[in-house]
């Protein structure tokens, strides 16, 4: 895994310093060992433990509040999840549900011990047979989720779906090689393969496209090393998950579902958002053909992506001054499980962020923009979802996700791809496919009573008012109710939307206001009453608002696997709740389009998507007239003539 030679510094050591800060490996061990002692829960494996967030009134009233812990737990043998709450003060268990119907996320530890099951099946080995294959060793299989298509013989169970590859020599890529129109079937309870579907034979493409160092016998030249030194020190400080950076502050969060989360943001101690993470992530694929129209995996609540972070190397993932947080997990059987450095932070340039020259005087005044990054990369199989957190010195807060590793293979015909996909090498498709993604945002303006306003330009009729046509104005509408407040793009009135504090004004007179700059929306095309339609109910809308209630969390639902769509952001705002000038949520879907390109193989460089919350009337003109000047004096002539 090691990327480069240098010593990353020791990750920052686990300090409880704020109510809000993820649990440590103690208070791990000592909710597992107060479940433990339940002897009916004895024998249960552990799906998640995490931090039971505390009562955000006893937080803003600063009350001394309790530290609990949430977990779901699960029988080996049977379906259903027990979810618990944990008092870690009192040491005692306060709250049991049984949930018979729901799975757990399929674990990591389930992984290889699925692609053993699959390889060791009678069925599959022959199915490999019948295409060429038959050293076993070479053949990699791939858990997917199975989700709900109602196929027979798959009632009541909890089961994974799979898609195989070969691989040709040690480490090599083995997405060249798909094993195309061969899906083998595995009851996680059983730990059986219950049926191996089988296509037909297309044959397996034998040609490496391979992306590694050992495999590359000659590299460009010229690039001369891009440094980032900070010799007077960074400027943030780092207090246990308590981070302050100029006039920001917040609380890095970390948990095995979501991964990184962000609480109590404030700008000059005026508080902006309570919490924010990505909370789901759909992957829909468009080809129906042979067993690929399962392909739609919600990589947060199938399989959590918290467990599926790497430990980030100096020097290669992160750049510069760098601070890392180590992430703290459970495993299955309630052990610790530490990822070093799943967490890194620092500081970055970022260009220009304000000029004027005044001709006339010639004078010119010029500052340039810095933000803070909060960072981790997650590995989902194939891809890499790297989620970036930026705290701009301007007030806006930006959320970045960089997608990259290897696109989803399958086999065709050299020459003759289906319409579904695109061949990126002789007899290798990539399938359409789209990444659609949910933050959300639990916001704060200056306090919990918001509101959500929607803003659209509209071009004035021609006529007396308007007599050259050029008039044009933006009209804002407040969302007073949940369902008013379920809304999708309209590019061409440049639809955007704010989030105000009706009780709070600038000196403007205007409501203080944060904006939603959301240029990433993307229209679904699975259909929405398809099994996997109903499922991703979440992706039909760009925007959701919610009155705040601190047990809906997940747009699609706490348990995704073998869901059916209930008890998601659908049925939440079926309540209708008021959402003006109260405690309220903002959910933003965006994500990417992907028509798969030649040059994603056979290593995907990086595509971006994501959103900001920009200040738009939260500040009395620019926040940023303070900074003072400076000229870089690292800052150099290239002298680059040749």
């Amino acid at each position: 895994m090691d990327c480069c030679h240098a010593d990353a510094p020791a990750a920052t050591a686990p300090v409880i310093s704020h109510p809000l800060a993820p649990l440590s490996p103690a208070e791990i061990l000592k909710a597992v060992a107060v479940i433990r002692g339940e002897a009916r829960l004895a024998g249960l494996y552990f799906e998640t433990i995490e931090l039971k967030e505390p009562d955000k009134a006893s937080l803003r009233a600063g009350a001394s509040v309790p530290r609990e812990a949430r977990a779901n737990l699960f029988h080996p043998e049977r379906i259903g999840v027990v979810r618990v709450v944990v008092d870690l003060d009192a040491g005692a268990l306060t709250s049991e549900v049984e949930l018979p119907d729901a799975r757990p996320m399929i674990q990591l530890e389930q992984f290889m011990a699925i692609e053993d099951i699959v390889k060791a099946s009678p069925d599959f080995i022959a199915a490999c047979a019948k295409r060429g294959i038959t050293d076993m060793a070479m053949v990699c299989v791939d858990p997917w989720s199975a989700g709900n298509f109602s196929v027979p013989g798959e009632e009541g169970r909890h089961l994974c779906h799979t898609f195989a590859w070969l691989r040709l020599r040690e480490n090599e890529n083995f997405y060249a090689h798909p094993i195309e129109g061969v899906n083998a079937v595995v009851d996680l309870k059983t730990s059986a393969v219950i049926r191996v579907d089988d296509y037909g034979v297309v044959p397996v493409p034998m040609t490496e496209h391979n992306y590694e160092t050992e495999f590359r016998d000659s590299f460009r030249t010229g690039l001369k090393p891009i440094n980032v030194v900070q010799p007077e020190g960074v400027s943030f400080t780092l207090n246990g998950s308590r981070l302050v950076w100029d006039k920001w502050s917040l609380v890095v969060g970390f948990n095995a579902r979501e991964g990184l989360t962000l609480h109590d943001i404030s700008y000059d101690g005026r508080p902006i958002v309570h919490r924010a993470s990505l909370v789901e992530m759909v992957v829909p694929y468009g080809s129906p053909d042979n067993g690929h129209f399962r392909k739609n995996v919600f990589d947060i609540g199938e399989y959590g992506i918290g467990k599926l972070a790497n430990s980030l190397k100096l020097g290669c993932d992160c750049l510069g001054a760098i601070e890392y947080l180590d992430a703290h997990l459970n495993t299955m059987t309630g052990e610790v499980m530490t990822i070093e450095k799943a967490i890194c932070i620092h500081e970055e340039d970022s260009g220009l962020l304000w000029k004027h020259w005044d001709f006339r005087t010639n004078r010119a005044e010029v500052r340039r923009a810095r933000k803070l990054v909060v960072s981790c990369i997650c590995t989902v199989g194939n891809y890499e979802y790297a989620l970036y957190w930026y705290l701009h010195i301007d007030g806006t807060i930006e959320f970045e996700m960089k997608a990259t590793g290897i696109i989803n293979t399958a086999a065709c015909i050299p020459g003759q791809p289906p319409k579904y996909g695109r061949e990126v090498a002789p007899g290798v498709v990539g399938h359409i496919h789209q990444h659609i993604f949910c933050a959300r945002l639990d916001m704060a303006v200056d306090g919990d009573a918001n509101s959500i306003v929607e803003c659209n330009t509209y071009a004035c009729e021609e006529g007396p008012d308007n007599p050259y046509g050029n008039g044009f104005y933006e009209a804002e509408t407040v969302l007073r109710t949940e369902l008013e407040a379920c809304r999708r793009a309209n590019p061409a009135s440049h639809r955007y939307w704010k989030i105000i504090n009706p009780g709070k004004t600038n000196h403007a007179g205007t409501p203080v206001a944060y904006k939603l700059d959301a240029p990433n929306c993307v229209t679904p095309f699975v259909r929405p009453n398809s099994p996997s339609g109903q499922r991703a109910g979440f992706v039909q809308n760009h925007v959701w608002v919610t009155a705040y209630d601190p047990e809906e969390r997940y747009p699609a639902g706490e348990y995704m696997n073998h869901s059916t769509g209930a008890g998601g952001i659908v049925d939440f705002v079926t309540q209708d709740r008021p959402v003006e000038n109260t405690d309220i949520v903002l959910w933003h879907v965006f994500g990417l389009h992907h028509p798969v390109r030649v040059e994603d193989f056979p290593v995907q460089p990086c595509v971006m998507t994501g959103f900001k919350l920009m200040p738009a009337g939260f500040f009395n003109g620019n926040p940023c007239l303070d900074l003072p000047p400076e000229v870089n004096a690292a800052s150099c002539c290239a002298n680059a003539a040749g």
